[in-house]
């Protein structure tokens, strides 16, 4: 089976020994998705090179960059993705909504885009009913978040963890202000990421630290020192916070929807803006060891059982035979 990938990256090839740079960031969830796939990578723009019928699976991410938007809007490059693969998909890149931000010309070249490919992917379960009633597509399937374990190296040991690290900045897309009212609860030093979305002023703000910005294995090494977490992220999307901190069982309060924080903390899971329930789960955080111990345990236990790259493997190979199957 050979799978071919296609996004804005401006990259060739597959994710092992392209740079050191690609093998600092090999945590973050789409190279992830490469390597576990055996994928070879393309730039979108560079599509028209490849050979007729290279690839038995192409996986498209269409573009967020705004310039490359306005440009692959006027050009046939789903035709063109066809001509490359067998099977064409296209997998989710952010909320599923994120496309209806774009110009009402923008917003119907991605529709047609998904209606005229054979096979949508998705992040969450939610996701995949959006998808199938958006487009009337049968063939939505999901492909969960995913970690590469090779290389982790945690800083602090489990129990000599401190601190709570909330899941975003200050703005509505990461909602990082409830998690830092929700964080105070711990009576800890609080930690927020350093991120593109970044607000002025949140330096300025009491009881809140930043770490610097990181590549992807840096944070998941650091992440490790945290005992407590909380990411009230109002936009779902891969979930990887929440995948982060189970890997390490760090607690972590977070809202429904999102599949790995619903799976890996089913007891830390709330409903969107329930910020009095989840102040009353950081208080028992906080005050019974028992609770905290627990959770912990199980977010381990189930990063294993529903994300391990192994289950991830498994459950591909399954979806891609059916989707190879059914076209042929």
């Amino acid at each position: 089976m050979k799978i071919g990938v296609f996004t804005e990256g401006n990259w060739f090839g597959k994710v092992i020994g392209n740079s050191d740079e690609s093998l600092n960031d090999i945590i973050r969830t789409d190279l992830a998705w490469w390597i576990a796939l055996d994928a070879t990578h393309h730039p979108i723009p560079t599509m028209l090179g490849v050979d007729n019928d290279a690839y038995d699976l192409g996986i498209m991410i269409l573009p967020k960059n705004e310039d490359m938007i306005k440009h692959f809007s006027n050009h046939n490059v789903i035709e063109i993705f066809k001509s490359k693969c067998k099977v064409t998909s296209i997998m989710q890149e952010g909320p599923h909504w994120y496309f209806q931000d774009y110009s009402m010309e923008q917003q119907a070249w991605f529709y047609n885009s998904l209606i005229s490919v054979d096979v949508i992917f998705a992040h969450n379960k939610s996701d995949v009913e959006y998808y199938k009633g958006l487009t009337n597509k049968n063939r939505v399937y999901q492909n969960k978040s995913l970690m590469i374990e090779n290389n982790i190296q945690p800083t602090t040991k489990s129990e000599n963890r401190s601190g709570v690290i909330i899941g975003g900045n200050f703005c509505r897309w990461y909602g990082g202000f409830d998690s830092y009212i929700v964080a105070q609860e711990f009576e800890e030093q609080v930690y927020a990421p350093s991120m593109g979305r970044k607000i002025k002023g949140e330096e300025g703000m009491p009881n809140l630290k930043h770490l610097p910005y990181m590549n992807w294995s840096d944070w998941i090494n650091n992440l490790s020192q945290f005992k407590y977490a909380v990411h009230l992220m109002p936009t779902h999307a891969a979930g990887t916070f929440a995948l982060n901190c189970a890997y390490y069982g760090i607690p972590c309060i977070g809202y429904d929807s999102l599949d790995t924080q619903e799976l890996c903390f089913p007891h830390l899971t709330i409903q969107m803006g329930d910020l009095y329930k989840a102040r009353q789960l950081a208080e028992r955080l906080k005050t019974d060891k028992d609770f905290y111990n627990d959770c912990g345990k199980v977010a381990k236990e189930n990063y294993n059982k529903y994300f391990s790259i192994k289950k991830y493997i498994n459950d591909m190979e399954k979806v891609i035979g059916e989707i190879t199957n059914e076209t042929n």
